[in-house]
């Protein structure tokens, strides 16, 4: 019995021995890869951090503002096109009303109320010479 807990207790040691190596090893290891920074360099790592945060902030910032303005220009533009519909519904009006009072027939009926009387006996213009020649 003896036997098997000495055996136990070697290997129990052997174990902790070796956990301690390998952890002695492992912490040598990353020391030599990440060297330890001093006092100033972290001081100065916290600066550069803190000033690519801040100019990080302002970027987004200026970035914010721009598509901001390129809203208000788009509602800005959306209001323009809906005005030069308007303009060219409202020109579209006019321009019939004005084809409709210059048709043969409107303009007889106001000729009429303005007391005009149509020509009993017209007279034509003959602008061709016996020549044949167009004067004009």
């Amino acid at each position: 019995m003896t036997t098997a807990v000495a055996r136990k207790g070697l290997s129990t040691t052997l174990t902790s021995e070796l956990k301690r190596q390998v952890v002695e090893t492992t912490a040598k290891v990353i020391h030599a890869t990440f060297p330890q920074a001093s006092v100033a360099q972290q001081a100065s790592r916290k600066y550069f951090a803190t000033f690519v945060t801040v100019v990080s902030i302002a970027g987004f910032l200026v970035l914010l503002g721009v598509n901001t303005l390129l809203a208000q220009d788009a509602f800005t533009l959306s209001n323009l096109k809906l005005e030069a519909k308007l303009v060219a519904d409202q020109r579209d009006a006019i321009n019939r009303s004005i084809d409709s009072n210059s048709s043969p027939e409107s303009l007889a009926l106001s000729a009429e109320k303005l007391g005009m009387k149509p020509s009993e006996t017209p007279i034509f213009l003959n602008l061709v010479t016996e020549s044949g020649v167009t004067h004009g």
